[in-house]
């Protein structure tokens, strides 16, 4: 695991605050992925899976009924365990736990306090879902709660009407947090899914990250695309960095990904660039939406090895060049940047695209990677090794708990510039010895293939397969993480 740069000093709470079906698991597991992504240890207890775990009582709606003095006493023994969990996970080690739940009543509220405040000393900070919008309550119990585990096997209308009688006996205890009667708290409340936002006595640096955040999610269907660049003539000659214009075959494919944008007809979108001069000449063919340049989006910083080969470092900076191999993640290059300090760098730039609806981001293999890593739920370990090929397509659609990705391989050649993970013993090799850089098959099995788009490109760009022959195929996969 790679060590991070530690921004929490006392451990902090989340605890989801509201009806079933208001988006809660949604906000809470959105969240955990967000702090994990910027190098903040995150867990998310969802008490559901508790219940599910101690019992199989759970037959209808009856189960949630304020009267049945067994299934309450199975949910608040439930709730005591998943509590008693954070607090362990947080002595060793976490910092941020969140507890998805209901916690629609005041008692279950001080319960909470009682335990993470008052006996552990950690900091709780509670967020409220409310959502009075019928249309958005609806879509979230058929995209979601029919289809959970309670509900396996059940025809759909008959779950339907189970969960909407699960909800009223919820109902009849709901207690919104009060400013008068809970004034000790802090929280946030987040209407209709962002419509609107109120905070109360939120405290510190995390909470007010976390706030932030919030802020600036929406569930409105949306697509977002990446791309790298065309080839460019440095990728040609096995070059990093610097600012070199493309190459033939990139120009092909700048012609190509132009045709793709057009045929794609999504509305309200936006092209997004680096300052890199191959960036900008990707997209320059692309007429159908507005385009907006962020030096956020330029490639990391290789400080003294830009415009290097892999095998020039190595022979000129040997301890440099195993340095990064044993920590690609934490390595900085000196007078450049490392990977975590390039998280740092796009944090704005996923606050914007949260924000956003759709929208094509033409930008480099670095930063791809760290992008993907937020939207997919990559840990750090991993996230410099995710494969991003050129004259390729990435396709994300957000769904209820996470992404649908596509990978659309547009047929134009292009130099392999994947460089995967060496094995721990030669890593450890490279300390005592100088050893020639060879190519090994990549270790992350969960890459998934690339499906080549047919039939939407003109003779003059179809050519012979690409050179990335590990990643071409006609099979799609959509994959869910």
């Amino acid at each position: 695991m790679c060590e991070r740069a530690n921004y929490v000093n006392t451990p902090h709470v989340i605890a989801m605050v509201g009806l079933p079906a208001r988006g809660k698991t949604y906000i809470a597991k959105k969240l955990s992925r967000y702090l994990n992504w910027i190098g903040i240890n995150t867990k998310v207890f969802n008490l559901g899976e508790y219940r599910r775990h101690t019992t199989d009582a759970y037959k209808t709606h009856d189960f949630f009924r304020q009267d049945n003095e067994e299934a309450m006493a199975i949910r608040a023994k439930c709730c005591l365990d998943a509590l008693t969990d954070v607090c362990n996970w947080l002595e060793e080690g976490g910092e941020v736990a969140v507890f998805d739940a209901t916690n629609t009543t005041i008692d279950r509220r001080q319960l909470i306090h009682s335990i993470v405040t008052e006996q552990m000393g950690y900091k709780l900070f509670f967020v409220e879902s409310i959502c009075d919008d019928p249309k958005i309550v609806e879509s979230n119990i058929k995209e979601v709660k029919v289809n959970s585990p309670d509900y396996m096997g059940i025809d759909q209308e008959k779950a339907l009407e189970d969960f909407l009688k699960r909800i009223q006996h919820y109902q009849e205890r709901y207690e919104t947090l009060d400013e008068k009667r809970e004034k000790y708290l802090s929280y946030m409340k987040i209407f209709n899914t962002g419509e609107k936002i109120t905070v109360h006595k939120h405290e510190g640096h995390i909470q007010s990250r976390i706030v932030y955040y919030l802020m600036n999610i929406h569930i409105t269907p949306r697509t977002i695309y990446f791309t790298r660049h065309g080839e460019s003539e440095y990728n040609l000659n096995g070059k990093i960095g610097g600012d070199s214009s493309l190459s033939e075959r990139g120009r092909e494919y700048a012609e190509a990904l132009a045709k793709f944008v057009k045929q794609q007809k999504l509305p309200n979108l936006r092209i997004w660039t680096s300052w890199m001069k191959r960036t900008v000449q990707t997209a320059g063919m692309i007429t159908e939406a507005p385009q907006e340049r962020w030096r956020a989006l330029n490639e990391l910083d290789a400080g003294i090895c830009e415009e290097l080969t892999y095998e020039e470092i190595k022979a000129k900076y040997p301890q440099e060049f195993a340095a990064r191999d044993a920590n690609k993640f934490s390595y900085r290059y000196p007078r450049g940047e490392s990977y975590e300090d390039l998280v740092a760098r796009l944090e704005p730039v996923i606050m914007e695209l949260e924000r956003q609806t759709n929208v094509l981001v033409v930008c480099h293999q670095a930063v791809l990677r760290c992008l993907l890593a937020y939207f997919l739920d990559y840990p750090a370990e991993e996230l410099p090794y995710i494969k991003v090929p050129l004259h390729t397509v990435i396709k994300l659609t957000p769904i209820a708990y996470g992404c649908n990705v596509e990978y659309l391989h547009l047929p134009i050649s292009a130099v392999d510039t994947h460089r995967p993970k060496p094995p721990a013993a030669e890593v450890n090799s490279r300390k005592s010895s100088t050893m020639s850089i060879r190519d090994f098959a990549p270790v992350d099995s969960r890459q998934e293939q690339i499906n080549v788009v047919p039939g939407f490109l003109d003779d003059k760009f179809r050519g012979k397969p690409s050179d990335m022959s590990e990643t071409d195929g006609e099979v799609e996969l959509i994959a869910s993480r």
